[in-house]
Formats: structure tokens, sequence, C-alpha cells
């Protein structure tokens, strides 16, 4: 039976793992935590969190792991849908979207669930160490350099292919540098994020109501205004998150946090700060820099080389796409094999296949990022246009449920971006427009 090895135990290896075995392959996860750890682990650095497991994302979920949505529900998570989830463009609460569903669970306990099915497949074998190089003879990878935890030892693991999924700071460009392959190019945007997350006691202070996100502010705002999300998860607990950049970075103050969700547009954030006690410390995180591995530029390639998760690319979490991203790379990983695709020959399909699901979330992402004042590009062709058309559908979406219901599928990554660049799409946000204009007091 082939082997391959994946890089990492978080969700992207894990959703990874599982679409190795649905094409009965051997696998084996390397993993500094293991597998058998459960909490809070050290090399997630974010995962104390909020985290969101958008409507695509779940559905990619149950593919690789079904009745998934139903055993978190009975572990405590929350799934909302259509009014329930409240979402807040310059302080005005777009209209609800039926049939627009999401979970509130903690990353911990999304990890923890997937985890522990992983382990009881027999197909899965778990090597606690950390990857350290890569054997590539014969113009494909023939096994991984593993240094076992908590020693110097270095061992190499045989194997036909790899995924790496160690995440942002993926060394795998360095690894093939030194065997004189070439690195991906790559691209960055320095964005200079902070977010910061609080728990909170959850009660009857907010019926109705599973999720609230206050989206980012215009372009060109007199004011940057704070960005936040919050949702209630396991625990009967609320998790709120505040998202801003450069020197509004939220810090680990309680006082400071509490205040900030009570300045928020968003209503429901205000309430949670009044009437509700805070659970543990601030815990903060900053994300420097977007960046994006194009590996479908390279001309050459081992064979048997896959990278999958934000070791392909990392970008702004507003819109809460990295999980789902994750999952959709497994499902691209899924679609390679199923047609036949030579295990040991270099994968330049399936990074094609991998670009649409990149260049999708990283569209919508920077277009955020590049309205901030000390965000200096790199600028797409055509962005000043692109920012004033995505201002007009903010507004339009407000209160046009057909606007909003298409920008929920492109945030939700069920449709490509470009289904936001029809004429009819631009009909329908011309006609809400319009008709914003002619109310009294708009």
């Amino acid at each position: 039976m082939p082997h391959v090895v994946v890089l990492g135990g978080s969700i992207a290896g894990l959703a990874a793992t599982r679409a190795l075995r649905g094409q009965g392959l051997a696998v084996t996860v390397v993993e500094p935590d293991g597998l058998a750890t459960t909490g809070a682990r050290g090399g997630v650095p974010q995962g104390g969190q909020l985290h969101a497991l958008l409507d695509m994302g779940r559905t990619q979920a149950e593919r690789w792991f079904p009745g998934l949505s139903k055993d978190l529900v009975a572990d405590g998570a929350v799934l909302g849908s259509g009014d329930e989830i409240r979402l807040y463009e310059n302080g005005t609460r777009k209209v609800s979207v039926p049939g627009n569903e999401l979970i509130g669970v903690s990353r911990t306990l999304l990890e923890d669930h997937i985890r522990r099915r992983t382990v009881l497949d027999d197909g899965v074998s778990v090597r606690v160490g950390r990857a350290c190089g890569l054997d590539i003879r014969g113009g494909r990878v023939t096994g991984v350099r593993v240094r076992t935890a908590g020693s110097a030892e270095v061992a190499v693991v045989p194997c036909d292919a790899v995924v790496d999924a160690t995440g942002r700071s993926s060394r795998l460009p360095s690894w093939l540098a030194a065997e004189g392959w070439p690195e991906p190019p790559a691209d960055r945007m320095r964005i200079d994020l902070g977010y910061a997350t609080a728990r909170f006691r959850r009660g009857g202070e907010l019926p109705g109501v599973t999720v609230a996100h206050q989206l980012p502010a215009a372009a060109g705002a007199a004011e940057q205004s704070d960005t936040g999300a919050m949702a209630a998860v396991e625990g009967d607990q609320w998790m709120a998150v505040i998202v801003a950049y450069a020197e509004r970075r939220p810090s680990r103050d309680p006082a400071e946090f509490l205040r900030r969700m009570r300045e928020m547009e968003a209503a429901p954030f205000g309430v949670v700060a009044d009437r509700c006690a805070m659970i543990g410390e601030v815990e903060t995180y900053r994300m420097a820099h977007s960046l994006r591995r194009n590996w479908w530029a390279l001309d050459r390639l081992p064979g048997g080389l896959f990278v999958a998760g934000d070791a392909v690319a990392s970008f702004n979490p507003v819109y809460g796409q990295g999980m789902t991203s994750a999952f959709l790379h497994a499902s691209c990983l899924a679609a390679h094999l199923r047609k036949g695709a030579d295990l040991h020959a270099p994968a330049h399909a399936y990074f094609r296949h991998v670009r649409v699901v990149v260049d999708a979330a990283w569209e919508v992402s920077t277009l955020s990022d590049l309205a901030q004042p000390h965000v200096t590009g790199p600028y797409p062709q055509g962005y000043r246009m692109a920012r004033r058309m995505a201002d007009w559908m903010a507004r339009a979406s407000t209160t046009d449920a057909w606007v909003n219901e298409r920008f929920l599928d492109v945030v939700n990554m069920r449709r490509r971006p470009a289904a936001l660049r029809t004429p009819e799409f631009w009909w329908r946000v011309a006609a809400a427009l319009r008709a914003q204009a002619a109310q009294p007091g708009r």
C-alpha cells in the first residue's frame, strides 16, 4: 500500500489525512504535540482565538468526517442559522439570509473531535516529532527527516509522497532550496494586524442571537473602527474577538477589551460587555503580513510533494475563511488522486486546483486590508474601482437579501468572487441603492 507522510496534525493536516485514507493510502502524521493531546497546543499560538466554521467549511468537514456537526452540537457547540446570525455594516444590521448557517465552536473542541476520529483509523500512524527536511531522490520525495521529540536524533521516515501542512511558518521552501530545487515565489502584504479574544458567561441576555459580526469599515472612513465578531460556543459561553491594525491593535488589558466592545456599533457586543462576566484572560495574536506562496508558478517540482492549509497561504481572518480553505484543499487533494494521478509525479494539476481556492480567499481578504491607510500594497490592477464597488455592494447588502445572499456565498466560499461581477448582480445593487436614497432620512 502506498504510504504518505503528512506534516502537521492541525485542521489542514487532519483533513488531508482523511482525504488520503479515502483513496486507500496509508498515512503517517508527524506532529510535535502528537494526536493524543487534548486542549490548547503550543504549536497553535492562535488556537485560543475565535474561529469560524463557515457554511462551506461545515459542508466539507461533513464530507471527511460524517456526522461531525451533530457530534459537535451534542458536545455543546451552537448551530446558528438565518436571523440568529447578525451582520453589521457601519452600525446598520444587514438583512438576514434564510438558510445561512454557522457553527459556534472553539478550535480546541473541533480539533479534539477530529483528532479522536483520526487516531481510531487503523490506516493512520502517528510519529511524535518535528520534520526537519526531505530526502529527494530520482526527482521525487522518498522520505522525511524527523527529529524525535526531546532528542537530537534524526530519523528518515520513508514515503511515496508528503503533504506539508505545517502552517504559515513552513520550512519547506528552504528544504527544497537545500536540495537544489526552486523556492516558490511569494506574495507578502504587510498588514500589521492584531486580534484579541475573550470568553464570557452566556445566559439569556441575547435571545435569538448566536453570532454577531461587525464588518470592516468602508474605505476612506474618517476613523477606522474596530472589526469584531462574537459567537455562542460550548460551555454556555460567548467568545468575542476584536480585530484592529497597527497602533490600534488590541492589548491583553480586560478593561480596554470591555471598553472597545461597548464602542462597537454592533449592539450585541455592548450587551455582552455589560451583562456577562468575563472568564479567564484576554488572549492576543499578531499577524504581521498576509502570505501567499505561489506553488503553481513553479516549472520544476519534486514528485510526490503536496502543500495544504496555511503552508500555501495565510491571510487576514476577518471573514473566517482559514479553516474552510483547509477543508477545500483536502477536497482538491482527493480530486487529484481520484483522477488517477501518479503519486510519484509532480503535482502541478493539484496546485492549479488549489490556486482557485487560495486566490478567491486572498481577493476577498486583501481588498479589506488595502482599505487601511497604513497598508501600502501591492495594489491589484483596478483596485480603486474595485474598492468603490465593494463599498456600494456593502451598502446595498444591508437592505437587499438577494445581494446579501450573494455576498455571503462568496465570503462562505460557496461561490467565487466573480459571482459579484455579473450584470445581474450590479443591477440589483443599483436598485437597492436607489431604493435607499428614496427613503426619508437616508
